[in-house]
Order: structure tokens, then sequence, then C-alpha cells
């Protein structure tokens, strides 16, 4: 498996340490280019890169033992970020930005980004990256809900297959999700409305469905996963990956507690849309050449393959064997559903806010 962006040079008696004179060639095509690690910060400031979610501490970890520069752990979700850069917009703290694909579209469109193609772009289908090379996709995921397997036989419950069977009493009672103020949250939104007859232009079928659920007992919250493992939520809505990876990577829950399960919809509307994230490169940002190096790492064999190590289905999958473990293909066709990415990112405040204001959130 192909690491990536080789040293060139080296006359450090270490080459895994990033000092000394080692250079690296990065970027694709015309962005091609050597850069020095001496030009390299400590800590290298990138949004929405963090601990627990999509095996960053994994990437993280080997980026620095690889070239010696620690990546800062980011808690921030995709809205979040894009407050910052705005209320930071005469000086930007970090070197990138990373996290929803379509928040990222919108920090190009603020003109917070510079164009940068990183080793492997061409990897990429062109659906999910920008021409200009601005924003590019690195990883997608799909809507799924999370539940306690233990508990639901407890409490004499089937195993859900549509957003429907969430709005029986003993499921509603200590449902867990997510905001659409961040992307994992947003596609949740997305997924419930197109699963009950909406469209980007008619949000009220996810806005009925918000305040029902809220009237049953569910919680709109970040934090769930801990209470999850102790059983204080039973269910959550969060993404395929964030099941899996607690089912075969966690040993707080017992492997056969955890189901994960992919809804559709009425009338055979898909409930369970992909979403892809992605990164893109600050404009005027601090150490643009340790953000292109570690960039160009995510993208690479080797980065994609830590991001499925947790089940998250990397861009460049194709390349890569794919565990068993994955929920049966035929599921994914059931369920799953891809939007006009392009006309999210034209309405995704708007979208955001109806939401927010028609469910009290």
């Amino acid at each position: 498996m192909a690491g990536l962006a080789g040293c060139i040079t080296t006359t450090d008696s270490n080459p895994s340490s990033g000092g000394g004179k080692q250079s690296y060639e990065v970027g694709h095509g015309v962005y091609q280019t050597s850069i020095k690690a001496s030009a390299f910060p400590d800590m290298l400031y990138f949004y929405c890169v963090q601990s627990g979610w999509m095996n960053w501490p994994s990437i993280m970890e080997s980026f620095e033992e690889k070239y010696g520069v620690a990546v800062h752990d980011d808690d921030r979700s995709s809205g979040e970020a894009l407050q910052h850069m705005r209320s930071h917009a005469n000086s930007l703290t970090h070197s990138g930005y990373n996290g929803g694909y379509t928040y990222g579209i919108v920090a190009h469109n603020d003109d917070f980004t510079q164009a940068y193609k990183p080793k492997g772009w061409d990897k990429v289908p062109d659906s999910l990256k920008t021409n200009d090379g601005h924003v590019t996709a690195t990883r997608r995921v799909t809507t799924a809900v999370t539940y306690r397997k233990d508990i639901y036989e407890e409490r004499g419950l089937e195993k859900p297959t549509t957003w429907a069977d969430l709005l029986q009493p003993e499921i509603m009672q200590d449902l867990a999700l997510q905001t659409p103020q961040a992307a994992v949250g947003l596609a949740s939104a997305l997924s419930v409305n197109n699963a009950r007859g909406g469209s980007m232009d008619d949000l009220q079928p996810v806005i009925d469905y918000y305040n029902r659920i809220q009237e049953g007992g569910a919680e709109f919250t970040d934090n769930f996963l801990a209470q999850f493992s102790r059983g204080e939520y039973a269910t959550f809505i969060r993404y395929d990956y964030s099941g899996l990876d607690l089912k075969y990577n966690n040993d707080e829950v017992a492997e056969e507690n955890v189901g994960v399960s992919l809804l559709g919809g009425e009338n055979g509307n898909k409930g369970a849309l992909n979403m892809p994230y992605g990164y893109a490169l600050l404009k005027d940002a601090p150490n643009p050449e340790a953000g292109k190096l570690f960039m160009d790492y995510v993208l690479s064999l080797e980065g994609q393959q830590q991001f499925l190590d947790a089940y998250v289905r990397p861009i460049r999958s194709s390349e890569l064997d794919l565990p068993d473990e994955f929920i049966d293909p035929t599921e994914y066709d059931r369920t799953e559903f891809q939007v006009d990415y392009g006309q999210l990112v034209e309405q995704q405040e708007s979208i955001i806010q109806e939401i927010t204001r028609g469910a009290n959130l």
C-alpha cells in the first residue's frame, strides 16, 4: 500500500522527524512543488480534525510519526468552523478546512480558500471536487441509525428499517441526534425529509417529524456516545461508520449488542443521504507547506486506509479492500440517495435556519 509524497532529499539522521534539510514533493499537476521540513510548525491547525471522529486520532498520530508535525485536535463541527473563519476573516488561525464537503464550498464562495490539488487529486470523482482545486472530497458516509439490540430486545422492539419505525414511543423516549448546524445533523435532516416526501424546497416533513420526536422525548445533542454505551440512550442517528466503528472497534459495548440500520421512507422513498466530506487549503493562512503535506497524506492510500479502518468509506475506496463488516450492499441500494450538492450549497444556510426555527432547535 503506497504512502504519499516520498522523501526526495535528506541529510537528516532521522528521516521521520521532519527536521533538518528534508524535502518533499507534494501536489498534483501544476500544483506539484517541493517543500522543506524546515518550514514546518511544531503544531498544525486544521479545522475539524478531531479525536473520536472518522479515525482522525490514528491519522494524526501516523502523520506526526512520519513527518514530525503534530496536528491540533480541533473540536469543531463544520458549521462552527465556518463561523470561526468568518469571525477571524482578517487573520485566519488555521491552515486548512476539513469537514462537510458543502460547507467547504461555502467557505470557497466566501473567499476563504485557495487553489491546491493534492497528490491523488486525479483519483477523486469529478463530481466530488471543484475544477479549480479549491475543495476536494476525501471520504463519504451515509446517514444511519445505531441502536442497542439488547435494550430493543428487552422492550420487544424490532430492528428499525424506516424513519416511521423511530416514531414508536419506546424508541423516541431515549433517541439522540444532532442539529442541522453540523454536517452530520444536516444529513440526518435531509434524510428524514426525503424519506417523508419533502425536498430542499419543502422542509415541512422534517420539521413536523422533529417536533414529534421531541414531544416523545428525543434530544438534540452533540455528545451521546458515552451515554449510549451506558444504555442511557438506546438509539442515535449519525452515520453508518459511527455505528460500525462503535460495534467493531470499541470495547465499551459488546459487539452483539450494537445494531446499525439504514432507513427508508414511505412509498419507496429513500432515506439515507450519502454525504461527502473533504478539505481545502485556506487563503493567506499560516503554514501552507505543512498544510499541503497533510492534505497529500490524507488522500494517499496510507491515509485513506485509516478511514477504512474505522468503516468510513474513503474517496479512493475502489483501490482498497472493503471489510466484510460493512452493511449489505442491497441495503444501500434500498435506502441511499444523493442530492444536488450545488443546490445544497446555495440553499444550505436557509435550510438550516428554516429547520432550526420550525423545530425550535
